[in-house]
């Protein structure tokens, strides 16, 4: 950050163990799967009438910026689309969760999505909860006015002041204009897991955790509901049990996940479909320019094209905060570097270098073996994922590759979640 000093030594990407791009994702990171999962298959008709439906309950926020995309469709935004995502600890009564409900709500994870403007990626850039940021002013949901603050933990801006303040935040991070934006809440990733009938997670070593109850061997596992939910909190079962160990771990889910979802099996049941589209839609709160059917399709139908190879996820760059050994402040350079590739929607990639920990490669030295997976789930009827992305040069447009500082990785690549045994 300005006028402070910068630190030289990464944190997180740096200390994440063998990887080939590895990934950067939050506790509560299938909750934003749900939002993809409606960019991704909404625009099938059989989910299409489940997003017309649905949305008519849909709560909306106004972010403030409407005019920017107002009579816009999303095929006709200069530069690509860019779409906000949170994932909030809020749940209902009668969550399966626990019992009650939660103080306050806080943007556990956030995650910002940019369609480029031909189509032809998708780039999931996830903040760090205890990222320390300058939040400008905001005006909350029920018209309190918030002063701009200087080092404040960005997962607070949610509580302080809505999802608008937490998307003005991430637009004076970045410098990128942001019009659309949703909020799902915990039980989005057990109702998303329930109509995939189970997600497949690849785990390199034993995951045991006492305070969530997780207890996964080496091997594969499909897991739905609770189990899910509890693969993708964990933090004490991953790698060395700190906040930034356990974001690979959830790349993996999130991976897998998208890999079922674009599946022939998946796209080809109306059915499955139907349950994606409701479960993701009812556990939502969609910005004014989002909760609208029509929007919600041509999102759909601009990513109709897109395979897990086109599918990039990234951590957005940061380093220890030289205040508070417990915090993160971005990286500036690689940060830069990374919102001038998004500002001038340029397409990349992650570099083969890039290290990470809490997961390895499936397949690699440090993965478990097949004779010690445990049965995958008969839900999906997939076949395996290719595990690495297409040639940059049998694209159209030319493809960067980021600064193996910047860890990531493609939903075509298949990895594992290295546990704590």
């Amino acid at each position: 950050m300005p006028g402070r000093p910068t630190p030289s030594r990464l944190r997180g990407v740096a200390r994440h163990g063998r990887l080939r791009r590895r990934g950067s994702l939050r506790p509560l990171l299938a909750l934003v799967a749900g939002g993809l999962a409606v960019v991704l298959v909404s625009g099938a008709s059989v989910a299409a009438i489940a997003v017309r439906s649905a949305t008519s309950g849909v709560s909306t926020v106004v972010l403030g910026n409407e005019d920017t995309v107002r009579d816009v469709k999303i095929s006709e935004i200069q530069g690509g689309a860019n779409i906000l995502l949170v994932g909030t600890d809020v749940r209902v009564a009668d969550s399966a969760i626990d019992a009650g409900t939660t103080e306050g709500a806080r943007n556990d994870v956030t995650i910002l999505v940019h369609l480029s403007e031909d189509h032809q990626q998708l780039s999931a850039i996830s903040f760090p909860r205890d990222l320390m940021v300058d939040v400008p002013e905001c005006t909350g949901p029920d018209g309190t006015y918030y002063p701009a603050e200087s080092r404040t933990q960005f997962n607070t801006t949610l509580e302080r002041g809505g999802l608008s303040c937490t998307v003005s935040t991430v637009e004076s991070l970045t410098g990128l204009a942001i019009p659309y934006a949703s909020a799902i809440t915990f039980d989005g990733v057990i109702e998303m897991s329930n109509a995939l009938g189970g997600v497949d997670v690849c785990v390199a070593q034993q995951i045991t955790d006492t305070d969530s109850g997780l207890d996964l061997a080496a091997g594969t596992h499909s897991l739905q509901g609770v189990d899910a939910l509890a693969f993708l909190r964990t933090r004490h079962g991953v790698g060395d049990g700190s906040d930034l160990a356990r974001i690979s771990s959830q790349q993996v889910f999130l991976s897998a996940m998208m890999r079922q979802i674009l599946s022939v099996g998946t796209l080809s049941n109306p059915a499955t479909l139907y349950k994606l589209a409701s479960a993701a839609l009812g556990n939502m709160e969609l910005s004014s320019t989002l909760n609208s059917p029509d929007t919600l399709v041509q999102l759909a139908y601009a990513a109709r094209g897109l395979s897990p190879a086109d599918i990039v996820f990234v951590q957005y760059p940061v380093v220890d905060d030289p205040y508070d050994s417990n915090r993160v402040v971005p990286a500036e350079a690689d940060a830069a570097t990374l919102n001038a590739a998004l500002a001038a929607d340029t397409k990349f990639t992650v570099g083969d270098e890039a290290t990470g920990r809490a997961s390895v490669v499936e397949g690699s030295s440090d993965a478990p073996a097949p004779s010690e997976t445990t049965e995958p789930t008969e839900a999906t009827g997939t076949s395996p994922a290719p595990t690495s992305v297409p040639d940059p040069a049998s694209t159209e447009a030319p493809v960067s590759t980021l600064p193996s500082s910047i860890s990531g990785q493609t939903a075509a690549e298949q990895t594992c979640s290295v546990g704590n045994g």
